[in-house]
């Protein structure tokens, strides 16, 4: 990719008017406080960038990736920069200038190929199983582990032994006469580390008169890809799964991940392969791309029968931002939630607010991630909820460590899960 000439670079840089706006609602110069960790500061960053002021050095894309991708920057941007796109360019732009051997490894070679993935989460599973994890932390030798990975390894929790795509037909025809057939995509944490949310998702999308089919060679949606300076790669990824998916005559594509939705979307499906020959397949594949929440509330308006025996619950919901800022689907998610018998919702006081997940940058960026989490635990514990639910499974993983770490007596779980016990109640009553 030609980094000045990509359209956010070439396009909207000059934008900027300087006002500040996005350093108000950016949750990471909240924390640090300093101009270069801003929206602002990136956006003179890329500019510089593009202009040979400053060079595609490690210490600019440092600078450069303290940004969560959160995009609450550029959802409140009143010039209407996507700030996000010019950070990720410029991302792609200085990784191309300085290869990482450890970024091929990773995001070209595993994150590219399933089986690999599988593999390595396989083998995650076997040494947990076996106590190596806690032996490791027991005896000290995490703490050989370079930056914060000594403390970023405890986010991960138990990896179970099958993912999803193990236990999940490829089609799953619907209960009752079909209405839709429709495409699930399987996001890698979902498949990996949180198979129950896929075997929900199928499950009341049956029930609801829906054919779902989950095709066997799809790839990652390619967005870590794209915050870790791998836009070629996530480009290619996006390629491969237009072709798989216009393959079929689907009604809907959905996925039950805001990362992944977002990722799929007509926005960004422009941002990858608008400039090329695919512009077309992308804009195919992406019309028909729909979260699972806005899908049940907007197409089949699910509906759940009374049961007044349901144990009353109380959930608080936690915006993913790449299904709030990204996506603007905030309304169906608390909706079906309304729906579902015996929740009462919980509103924290900004819901909208940043984890500090954001898929790798818990890891990178540990000290920083972990301040923005405290923040949010502090909301959640307000509201005296039971449950979390939330949209995204990185999220789900940063909350659940939250609970971890506050020792707090909650849950977090996928909306979803809670309508599959509602709806397991209407398949038997419909039957």
């Amino acid at each position: 990719m030609d980094f000045k000439n990509l359209p956010p670079v070439k396009e909207q840089i000059m934008k900027c008017v300087r006002c500040g706006k996005c350093r108000s609602v950016c949750p990471v110069f909240a924390e640090l406080r300093y101009e270069s960790a801003a929206p602002r500061g990136h956006v003179f960053m890329v500019q510089m960038l593009r202009d040979g002021v400053v060079k595609p050095s490690e210490e600019v894309s440092k600078r450069l990736t303290h940004c969560l991708m959160c995009e609450n920057c550029s959802a409140n941007c009143p010039s209407g920069i996507d700030i996000h796109e010019l950070n990720a360019a410029a991302r792609s732009y200085i990784e191309q200038k300085n290869p990482s051997i450890g970024k091929e490894l990773l995001f070209d070679t595993l994150w590219t190929k399933p089986s690999l993935l599988n593999l390595s989460t396989s083998l995650m599973w076997g040494a947990q199983k076996a106590g190596l994890q806690k032996l490791a932390r027991y005896t000290g030798l995490t703490k050989l582990l370079p930056g914060s990975l000594p403390q970023a390894e405890k986010i991960l929790e138990a990896v179970p032994l099958r993912n999803a795509r193990s236990m999940i037909p490829e089609i799953n025809p619907a209960r009752g006469e079909r209405e839709y057939k429709i495409g699930y995509f399987l996001g890698c944490a979902t498949d990996l580390l949180y198979p129950d949310i896929a075997l929900a998702a199928i499950e009341v999308l049956t029930n609801n008169g829906c054919e779902v089919i989950v095709p066997r060679h799809s790839k990652c949606c390619g967005l870590p890809h794209i915050a870790n300076g791998k836009l070629e790669t996530a480009q290619s990824l996006a390629i491969h799964n237009c072709q798989i998916y216009n393959a079929y005559d689907f009604d809907y594509i959905i996925t039950d991940c805001g990362s992944c939705s977002s990722a799929l979307s007509a926005k960004n499906m422009h941002f990858l392969l608008g400039q090329t020959e695919h512009a077309q397949a992308g804009e195919i594949f992406a019309a028909k791309v729909m979260d699972l929440s806005k899908f049940l509330i907007d197409v089949l308006d699910i509906s759940f029968p009374v049961n007044h025996n349901a144990k009353p619950i109380t959930v608080t919901y936690h915006d993913p931002c790449h299904l709030a800022n990204a996506q603007k689907i905030k309304d169906q998610p608390r909706e079906l939630l309304r729906r579902i018998p015996g929740v009462k919702l919980a509103e924290m006081s900004d819901t909208n607010y940043c984890c500090g997940g954001s898929g790798t940058y818990s890891i990178t960026h540990y000290q920083t991630s972990m301040k923005i989490l405290d923040k949010k635990m502090a909301m959640i514990k307000l509201t005296g909820a039971e449950t979390v639910a939330t949209c995204c499974p990185s999220c789900t993983m940063q909350l659940n460590y939250g609970i971890r770490k506050h020792n707090m007596k909650c849950s977090v779980v996928h909306p979803i899960q809670l309508a599959r016990e509602a709806s397991k109640k209407k398949a038997v009553h419909s039957a």
